[in-house]
């Protein structure tokens, strides 16, 4: 990804954020935070979990109300004035758009029909589209955001519907956009599209406050950098004054060193799917003709836009599903038909894609959800009731010995961050040391010290002689922790390729379901 040009393209101060505070009890989630943006910049905000990036965007989208402090807009002459709090109406009417991780998209309507929505009476007697095409058309033009408009949403791609949603933004007349983890669910190229996008909008004079955790594309795309850690802003400089190190370092508090696989040699075969075929409604939900094996001691990364198939793939390997055709072969042992208990019973772990709803049970406590799958020990039930003192034990050991920090194990599950719940899940996992170590999606949304916790874990999970399939969405973390790689793409997944052998630009095209083609 090229380098951002000189910024001669920015412009005055069009957003101010003045000694923002915002406490929930006693807990303080931004602490006297100053921010600005100006015209045509591109504002990198990175923080860990809990840093108080979402508090402070809901604050200025009118979602939360701060306990002190002040925003400040600039109007179409440029001059700043007040923005009402606890009003998004008055944030839109601002000019205030953003663009969500998980877009607000009505899957129905095509893409005009989303774009439009809200902004025409519903009294008026015909529907006017001529106008709205007519400037759509212009936005397009303008922006390069090329998107076929009269497609429902639900058959767009994720690339295409990231595109509406900017110009749903655009549409309304935001003069500032808040891009939310924009390339989470991007291939490589569509990336590179979408910052190539924002390059053209900023030197039109669109401002940009840019979330992610990408540490390398806010090198590449942002002109500066603010960093929040515990509620505060530690940092505000140049992004040319910044590498990766020096801000992974500022938003953790410490030094980072990321977790790296080690050059192994894979065991026995564990896994293998023979041709197996899963029926399903929609792409989501199907699998065709899938062969695919993993040995001992080793992690194979499973690449592709969300939405081709990983969820129910991670499903059948839980047993949770069962294939209309094929056969799945666990340690030479046909496992074709067993149940989710039976997988368990073989040394089969599941880390899930939503840690949330899949993961733990919020009412429950640390302890109750670490027990989840030995509830039939007796060293936890009996005569069943419960055993407590031996599961809080348990859970004291597994808390400590995997950093999982909380108010403490008789605690709700709920309560806990993002990271620490995924630690939760992995401690609850490896403790039972599987043989099979389904991770899909493990990092998701965790910040940059949480993520070397986790992959640490899968890296520890190798070394002790598990079979790991990583299913992600994040190339840098398949290229780091895989020994093989292979691509999911519409229910298909093709042959793994040893990871010093794959190419990016070819991978990404795979993703997309696309073949890089020769020149004639």
């Amino acid at each position: 990804m090229p380098p951002v040009a000189p910024a001669d393209r920015i412009g005055p101060v069009v957003l101010s954020l003045t000694g923002i505070t915002k406490r929930f009890g006693a807990f303080v989630a931004n602490r006297a935070i100053d921010l600005t943006l100006r015209r045509g910049e591109v504002l990198a905000l990175l923080g860990e979990n809990g840093a108080g990036k979402t508090t402070l965007m809901n604050i200025l989208f009118g979602h939360y109300v701060a306990d002190a402090g002040s925003v400040q807009v600039a109007g179409a002459d440029g001059t700043l004035a007040p923005l009402p709090a606890g009003s998004p109406g008055a944030a839109l009417a601002a000019g205030i758009g953003m663009v969500h991780q998980h877009f607000a998209l009505a899957g129905n309507l095509t893409g005009f029909e989303n774009i439009v929505l809200g902004t025409q009476s519903l009294w008026a007697p015909v529907s006017k589209d001529g106008p709205a095409r007519a400037r759509l058309s212009a936005l397009v033009a303008r922006s390069g955001l090329t998107v076929d408009l009269d497609v429902p949403v639900a058959n767009l791609g994720v690339g295409e519907r990231q595109r509406v949603e900017i110009l749903k933004a655009l549409y309304r007349d935001a003069r500032i956009l808040v891009l939310d983890e924009p390339t989470a669910v991007l291939t490589p190229q569509e990336a590179e599209g979408l910052f190539a996008v924002v390059r053209r909008l900023t030197a039109d004079g669109l401002s940009v406050i840019l979330i992610s955790h990408k540490l390398a594309e806010v090198a590449a795309v942002s002109d500066r950098v603010a960093v929040l850690r515990a509620g505060a802003k530690v940092a505000d400089l140049p992004t040319a004054e910044c590498d990766r190190e020096k801000l992974a370092a500022l938003m953790v508090g410490r030094e980072v060193v990321p977790a790296r696989r080690s050059v192994g040699t894979p065991g026995e075969l564990m896994l293998e799917l023979q041709h197996v075929s899963v029926a399903g409604a929609d792409r989501r939900s199907t699998l065709t003709d899938v062969s695919l094996a993993i040995r001992a001691g080793e992690i194979l990364g499973l690449a592709g836009v969300s939405g081709n198939g990983q969820t129910v793939l991670a499903a059948l390997l839980s047993g949770l599903v069962r294939p209309s055709s094929g056969r799945v072969r666990l340690d030479g042992t046909d496992v074709t038909r067993f149940s989710p208990g039976r997988f368990v019973q073989l040394g089969v772990g599941r880390v899930p894609e939503d840690r949330h709803r899949d993961g733990v049970v919020g009412a429950m406590t640390l302890g109750e959800n670490l027990i989840l799958e030995d509830l039939d020990s007796p060293d936890y039930r009996r005569f069943g009731f419960l055993r407590r003192r031996a599961i809080e034990k348990r859970a004291a050991a597994a808390l400590a010995a995997h950093d999982v920090r909380g108010p403490g194990p008789d605690s709700p599950a709920r309560l806990l961050s993002g990271g620490n719940m995924q630690k939760l899940i992995l401690a609850r996992v490896l403790d039972r040391k599987p043989r099979l170590l389904i991770a899909a999606q493990p990092t998701r949304g965790l910040d940059i010290g949480a993520t070397g916790d986790v992959h640490r874990r899968l890296l520890a999970a190798r070394a002790e002689g598990a079979a790991v399939l990583l299913i992600s969405e994040d190339l840098d973390e398949l290229f780091r922790l895989s020994d093989r790689i292979a691509v999911i793409q519409a229910g298909r997944v093709t042959p793994a390729e040893r990871t010093e052998e794959v190419d990016l630009k070819t991978l990404g095209l795979k993703m997309a379901g696309q073949t890089e083609r020769t020149p004639a």
